[in-house]
């Protein structure tokens, strides 16, 4: 445990458009934008259901992650509610 999304309401406060994670293996996170610490809602490129987690970042399917990146920018207010899935 202790990776969960933190429901609620939270800012954008950072952006990277190509990131990578320090913390699981360089993994690739496309249009980074981050809210509440280190979550941070992102794309991810192979399968959203192929059991991996997000490690308490939002995962989106590329095209909806940069919709997102096109209409947040920093100090936009995000709601994160509900859960993946079959977790």
């Amino acid at each position: 445990m202790g990776e969960e999304t933190r429901p609620g309401l939270h800012k954008i406060f950072r952006r990277v458009r190509d990131d990578h994670s320090e913390l699981y293996d360089d993994a690739p996170m496309p249009y980074a934008q981050y809210f509440d610490g280190g979550q941070a809602i992102h794309a991810r490129y192979d399968d959203l259901f192929d059991g991996g987690g997000s490690a308490g970042c939002v995962n989106l399917r590329l095209e909806h992650a940069k919709t997102l990146w096109d209409r947040l920018g920093i100090g936009d207010q995000v709601y994160v509610r509900g859960r993946k899935p079959g977790t």
